[in-house]
């Protein structure tokens, strides 16, 4: 059905248009800057000419950067840290958030656990006492170094916490009385109900693994053992175009530190790019399972 809009709800729609189309270039633009000055010669990219679109089209950054071994192989690392760590991310902050959720009457001693894991939150263990813990427990030089100190994160666990909370109990009464335990309410009932939830603090816990560097520079002996962001990291302070010597090949004529730069953080932001448009519909459709209403 068909209904005449108001003078205000149309002066409404065009403003809201407006004010949510310049909110979209404000994210954009900064990228599409990115893309085109990564694209475009050393030439034009240090004279200030390149705006949102190339200038002297070049992909020499990009075969640059593609025929370096360590690239592709700290690209395979980060990838490999991010799937483990997400996945122990998630498992643990949602085994601990469950019986927190909980009641002391069901949960007993649940207050001490919780001072437990909010002391960590405030108070810090300093970054040579977590240096030596982690040289001590034979992490050192491997990826469960970038892995297992942050494997539980408090904050996230929190978020899951209040979520927990806020999913009616008479769901988890109906499943006890069909003889349903607690592990089977977890995974059976609180799982699906709660991927918004899952979906926001994984997109969370991705980016922040994708972009950590600095565990890398600590923990790493090896250059060979670093992910992309640590590599990129090294590689953006030891560029000096004038210090480079020029391979068989010829690569670099066209190529600055500006270029090079830029290549550098498109590529290293593009995978989150990819990625965010899957797990953008749980931001937006809430929960949309039907139980009990109180």
């Amino acid at each position: 059905m068909f209904y005449k809009q108001s003078l205000s709800r149309k002066a409404f729609l065009i403003v809201n248009s407006i004010a949510l189309s310049l909110i979209t270039l404000l994210g954009i633009v900064p990228f599409l800057h990115l893309l085109s000055v990564s694209l475009s010669s050393n030439a034009a990219a240090s004279a200030g000419e390149v705006r949102l679109w190339p200038v002297e089209f070049t992909l020499d950054a990009y075969r640059f950067l593609g025929q370096k071994v360590e690239f592709l192989r700290s690209i395979v690392i980060s990838v490999e840290r991010v799937v483990l760590g997400t996945a122990i991310n998630m498992l643990l902050v949602f085994v601990t958030a469950y019986p927190l959720s909980k009641t002391n009457e069901q949960f007993r001693f649940r207050t001490v656990y919780v001072w437990f894991f909010a002391i960590t939150m405030f108070f810090g263990g300093g970054l040579i006492p977590t240096y030596i813990v982690i040289k001590e427990t034979g992490l050192i030089d491997s990826i469960w170094a970038l892995i297992l100190p942050g494997a539980l994160n408090v904050w996230y666990t929190v978020m899951m916490l209040n979520f927990f909370r806020g999913i009616p109990k008479e769901l988890e009464e109906a499943a006890t009385i069909d003889g349903a335990n607690y592990l089977s309410i977890l995974w059976r009932i609180f799982l699906p109900i709660s991927l918004p939830s899952i979906a926001t603090i994984g997109l969370f816990t991705i980016v922040g693994h994708w972009n950590s560097w600095f565990d890398g520079i600590l923990y790493l002996n090896s250059p060979d053992k670093y992910p992309l962001q640590t590599y990129l990291s090294t590689l953006v302070t030891a560029i000096n175009v004038k210090s480079i010597t020029l391979d068989n090949t010829g690569i670099l004529q066209n190529l600055g530190e500006r270029t090079l730069r830029t290549t550098q953080i498109f590529l290293g932001a593009l995978p989150i790019m990819l990625v965010y448009p899957f797990l953008q519909k749980y931001f937006i459709k809430g929960i949309t399972v039907g139980s009990v209403k109180e």
